[in-house]
């Protein structure tokens, strides 16, 4: 597959994104095709790691590639959106779970379907040019490949406030906020790279890691939590108004472009999440709740239109006036009966 990369290099197993021209955006067969890796290496005593990594200095992994769910979806199908995100959730699960060591380099953006690629798996390498970010809210979507498991368990409120206006981290806020774990200078990649290939020892990231540079999320953490201090999209809008501050407003603005709907989902199921019986597992089968009904009832068909297919960066959001009641949310997020999300793999 010219897409992707798959082979075994010394004691590393090696995923390498091949799409520098497309941002490396994932692709359905390139899902499969990674997950069929995994599974393969699970118990080959050949290799201890996993590293991931991709071509081109702009992207690690752009997000999920869209342009097929649009298509199917204005023709009134669903069933291939459904399966795609069902296939690319168990995988998430898979590399969460995996008893090797996964190795991820991030590399410029990594947003959406990259995140749940290369955040989930044990050591998460940012660098200089590193940006990340869980955009869904953007196209009609709730952040989602178990990025509500990231944004529950991410300090105090940032994890409404990052995935309601989808603003992008840098490597040092990344690793603050709990998307990345090693700041590693993007000079010395290539070098950890063919260390960890030659020993299959993890240290090799611990020799090349330095301190980043101070979190600016950290500094206004306070704020956020004062700002996103509340149970429901209107109790947050409410907070955001009366404060009136230089990040208030920032936020107004941002969340401004994203859709009502979908907003109001994500500080549900994050809300939903938080607690002792948080779990991978638990993320997947809510966020699969709404990404089932997304193309059907909610923004995601509008929001890929406007921003992806007319461009006109318009969409016609549904509760426009940001007041979405929250039976809507209820309904978008209610369990799927015979529908609902399955990790184990029938293929």
């Amino acid at each position: 597959m010219s897409d992707i990369s798959i082979r075994i290099t010394g004691r590393a197993g090696r995923i390498t994104l091949t799409r520098p021209q497309a941002l490396n955006a994932l692709t359905y067969e390139m899902c499969l095709a990674i997950e069929d890796a995994f599974d393969a290496w699970r118990d080959n005593n050949a290799v201890d790691l996993i590293v991931l990594d991709a071509e081109g200095d702009r992207a690690f992994c752009s997000g999920g590639d869209i342009a097929e769910l649009y298509a199917t979806g204005t023709k009134g199908d669903y069933a291939y959106g459904r399966k795609f995100w069902a296939d690319e959730y168990r995988l998430n699960a898979k590399i969460f779970a995996y008893p090797k060591p996964v190795v991820s380099f991030l590399q410029g953006f990594t947003m959406g379907g990259g995140v749940g690629l290369g955040c989930h798996g044990s050591h998460r390498v940012v660098g200089e040019t590193s940006q990340i970010a869980m955009p869904e809210c953007g196209i009609g979507l709730l952040p989602d490949v178990g990025g509500t498991l990231m944004l529950a368990l991410a300090p105090g409120r940032m994890g409404e406030y990052l995935g309601t206006t989808a603003t992008r981290m840098n490597a040092e806020d990344a690793i603050y906020a709990g998307f990345a774990d090693s700041y590693v200078p993007q000079l010395q990649w290539k070098t950890v790279i063919e260390a960890l290939e030659t020993s299959g020892d993890v240290a090799a990231i611990d020799a090349a890691k330095i301190a980043p540079p101070a979190s600016e999320l950290e500094v206004v953490q306070d704020q956020i939590d004062t700002l996103f201090d509340g149970e429901t999209l209107g109790d947050v809008l409410n907070n955001l108004r009366i404060k009136d501050s230089p990040l208030a407003q920032e936020c107004l603005k941002k969340m401004g472009r994203m859709s009502p709907l979908a907003m109001a989902s994500t500080i549900e199921a994050i809300h939903r999440l938080r607690g002792p019986s948080l779990s991978i597992e638990k993320a997947l089968d809510l966020e699969y709740r709404f990404t089932f009904r997304a193309m059907e009832h909610g923004d995601f068909l509008e929001g890929i239109r406007a921003a992806i297919i007319d461009k006109d960066r318009s969409p016609s959001w549904q509760y426009a006036d940001m007041n979405v009641p929250l039976a809507t949310v209820a309904t978008m997020l209610k369990p799927l009966g015979q529908d609902a999300l399955t990790l184990e793999r029938t293929r």
